[in-house]
C-alpha cells in the first residue's frame, strides 16, 4: 500500500501541502487541470525552487487576478464542488474538509454553523488550496496519508481581529475537534502562527496521526511564505510502500480503528438507508445493519459503523443527529488488511476491472468488478453470474493465482 507521511517540521498551511506535493513530484499542471474542474477561474498557480534554513523545498503561490471573486461564503464553495466535474470522491474529501473548517471557525466565534463567516478565508486561494491538496494526494498516487503531531508555535499573530495567540482560536479548536496530537514549541520555534486553519482542517481531515512503519522511496518539502533565521519553515512530506508483517502470508499491518454501534427498535427502515449514505460519505470505512431482539420483545437492528480513530467523533455525531438513538458505543478494533489492487484486464467480453488480492506480495484471489460485470450482462444479454464467472477465469489465466510456488 502506498502512503504518505506529513512531517510539520515548520508547520502547515494550504500552499505549504501543495508544495510538498509538487516537491514530491506531483506535476503543478496536472493539479491545474483538476482545479479547472471548478466552475470558477480568477486564479493560477506557479511554483519556484526556494530554502527556507537551508532545506532545499518547493514554493506555490495561488495568484488571484484583479476580478478573482472574494467576500465568499461556505454556500460559493459547496455550490461550485456540487456544480464542477471533480471526481464524486474528491468532492466529499473536500466537502469534509470544509465541515471541519466551519465547525471550527463556529465554535471558535460562539455562533452556530449558519452563522459563521469566513474572515481571512472568504477568498478564492481556500477553495484552491482545499481542492489542490486533495486532489494532488490522489495524483500521488496515495492510498492513506498519515501526519505527525501539529507544532505548538511560540508568540502572536496578526488577523482581522488584530493581534492574537500564534495558534488562532479556528487552529485550536481543530486540534481538538479531532482529537489530533500536538507538540510544544522549542526554544528555536517554529514563531508566529505556524500552522493556519485551512492547513489544519486538511491535515486532521483526510491524514492519520497513528504511529506507521513504511519504506521511503520519495520525500520533498513545501515552503512557507516566510523565512525565518532560527528554523526551517517548511512542511516535510515522505511517500512509500507501508512495510508488511514479517512471515510467509502475513497481512500487511494492522490498522488501529473504533467499532461503533448502537442499537435501534422505533426509526423507519428508511432512516436506516439514509444514514448509511451520510455516513460513507464522511469516511466510514464500512456500515451494516444485524437484526436484533430487544426489549419488550421488539423487533430491532444493530447499526454498526467501521471507522478510522480520527473519524470516530464526525461519524458518532452523524448517528446521534440521523437515528433515533440516545447513544452510541465505541470500541478500539485492530485490522490486518491484505494488499490489494485494481487492475484492468482484456477479456473476450472486453477491458473489464478486477481487484486482485495478494499475501507477501503474491495474488492470492481475484475479484470482478461489480459495475464494470452489470455493464457487460446488460450489453450482451448474458446472466450476470455467468459474465462475473467468465471475468474471473479469463482474469486468473493471465494472472498467477495461489500459494504454492
Amino acid at each position: 500500500m502506498r502512503i504518505a507521511y506529513v512531517d510539520m517540521i515548520g508547520g502547515a498551511s494550504g500552499d505549504m501541502l501543495l508544495g510538498a506535493l509538487v516537491d514530491c513530484g506531483v506535476d503543478i499542471q496536472a493539479i491545474s487541470a483538476e482545479l479547472a474542474k471548478l466552475p470558477v477561474s480568477g486564479f493560477t498557480l506557479s511554483a519556484e525552487k526556494v530554502r527556507r534554513a537551508g532545506i532545499s523545498s518547493t514554493r506555490v503561490s495561488v495568484v488571484l487576478s484583479e476580478d478573482a471573486p472574494d467576500h465568499l461564503t461556505w454556500a460559493d464553495f459547496d455550490g461550485w464542488l456540487d456544480a464542477s466535474s471533480l471526481d464524486r470522491e474528491i468532492v466529499s474529501s473536500c466537502r469534509r474538509v470544509f465541515d471541519t473548517l466551519i465547525a471550527a471557525e463556529s465554535a471558535a466565534h460562539g455562533v452556530t454553523p449558519d452563522e459563521a463567516h469566513l474572515h481571512e478565508l472568504g477568498t478564492l486561494d481556500t477553495i484552491v488550496d482545499v481542492v489542490g491538496v486533495v486532489a494532488g494526494f490522489r495524483l500521488l498516487g496515495a492510498e492513506r496519508v498519515f501526519a505527525s503531531p501539529f507544532p505548538l508555535s511560540l508568540g502572536t499573530s496578526r488577523s482581522s481581529h488584530g493581534v492574537m495567540a500564534a495558534t488562532a482560536a479556528a487552529t485550536a479548536d481543530i486540534y481538538k475537534a479531532k482529537n489530533a496530537p500536538v507538540r510544544a514549541a522549542g526554544q528555536y520555534g517554529p514563531a508566529g502562527e505556524a500552522v493556519t486553519p485551512t492547513g489544519a482542517a486538511i491535515v486532521a481531515t483526510i491524514a492519520s496521526f497513528e504511529p506507521v512503519i513504511f519504506n521511503a522511496q520519495i520525500s520533498g518539502h513545501g515552503a512557507g511564505a516566510r523565512d525565518p533565521d532560527d528554523y526551517p519553515n517548511v512542511t516535510g512530506l515522505w511517500v512509500g510502500e507501508m512495510a508488511p508483517v514479517t512471515g510467509a502470508g502475513a497481512p500487511e499491518a494492522g490498522e488501529g480503528l473504533r467499532l461503533l454501534e448502537t442499537n435501534i427498535d422505533d426509526m423507519p427502515a428508511e432512516v436506516f438507508g439514509y444514514a448509511m449514505e451520510k455516513l460513507f460519505d464522511a469516511g466510514a470505512l464500512d456500515v451494516w445493519h444485524t437484526p436484533v431482539q430487544m426489549k419488550k420483545n421488539r423487533p430491532g437492528a444493530v447499526l454498526s459503523v467501521l471507522a478510522r480513530a480520527r473519524d470516530a467523533g464526525e461519524l458518532s455525531a452523524i448517528i446521534l443527529r440521523e437515528t433515533s438513538t440516545l447513544g452510541v458505543r465505541s470500541y478500539p478494533v485492530d485490522r490486518y488488511e491484505a494488499e490489494r489492487e485494481e487492475r484492468t484486464v482484456d477479456t473476450s467480453l472486453g477491458p473489464v476491472r478486477v481487484k486482485v488480492k495478494s499475501l507477501s506480495g503474491r495474488p492470492v484471489s481475484i475479484s470482478p468488478e461489480y459495475e464494470d460485470c452489470r455493464r457487460l450482462a446488460n450489453e450482451t444479454g448474458r446472466p450476470l453470474m455467468q459474465v462475473m464467472d467468465l471475468v474471473r477465469r479469463e482474469a486468473e489465466a493471465g494472472i498467477k493465482i495461489g500459494y504454492d510456488d
